[in-house]
């Protein structure tokens, strides 16, 4: 009886000790599982995300293929307003629900540059906002035709501006940061990069056989250090 009492203090407190190893064996074992998914969740995020390509960097420009499908006609261009007078302490241009003077300045800049790409096979539409009408003037140099369209910024944004891209003719639209912001979204770009600065014109390859592809970004001072050769 005493052998049996003395058995069972041996073998309750080497059970307790196998259950907690085990209890610390599975907790260790979710904890490695749930860091793994979340190392995979990253990699996936990162590497399956579309991103901006910053085409006024290095050789970036060469590398998007911008030029090439430029030549095509397979183009759009998202051009933000230059800045607004009513958000800024910069003097207006003309009336206080347009732009600044020094939107004015990058407008011209902007327009310069699309000069450089060429504007052959190139159709401009603005949104009617009098902000977006002075900034597409100021870019094609004549009055540019607004639409209402290119103002509903919901949801499919993506489709109307594909309804309204011709074959063989680049498009640009002069229009506003939630319209683009709304576009990037349906294509996969991530929060953090689905941002335009003012009069900055945000490219997209369209062929009408495929899935809209982002080809970059240049913001409006980037332009001046471009040449012509860069797009012909």
């Amino acid at each position: 009886m005493a052998d049996t009492l003395i058995d069972n203090k041996n073998v309750l407190p080497d059970s307790g000790i196998r259950q907690r190893y085990k209890l610390q064996r599975h907790i260790v074992s979710i904890s490695v599982t749930v860091v793994l998914m979340a190392i995979c969740a990253w990699f996936y995020m990162a590497f399956s995300s579309v991103h901006v390509m910053d085409l006024g960097m290095g050789s970036n420009l060469k590398v998007s293929g911008l030029r090439e499908q430029w030549l095509r006609g397979d183009v759009v261009v998202m051009i933000r307003h230059a800045e607004r007078c009513d958000r800024s302490t910069n003097p207006c241009m003309a009336d206080a629900d347009g732009i600044t003077s020094n939107g004015r300045e990058a407008a011209l800049a902007v327009g310069a540059g699309l000069q450089k790409m060429g504007m052959q096979h190139v159709q401009m539409i603005a949104s009617p906002k009098t902000r977006t009408q002075q900034t597409a003037q100021l870019l094609a140099g004549h009055a540019v035709t607004g639409q209402e369209w290119i103002n509903d910024c919901d949801g499919d944004f993506m489709k109307v501006v594909q309804a309204h891209k011709v074959s063989g003719e680049n498009l640009v639209l002069v229009t506003h940061s939630g319209c683009i912001d709304q576009f990037e979204r349906k294509l996969g770009v991530p929060g953090g990069e689905r941002s335009s600065e003012y009069a900055q014109a945000f490219f997209v390859q369209m062929d009408g056989s495929h899935r809209p592809k982002v080809l970059g970004s240049l913001n409006a001072g980037q332009w001046v250090n471009l040449s012509r050769e860069q797009f012909n």
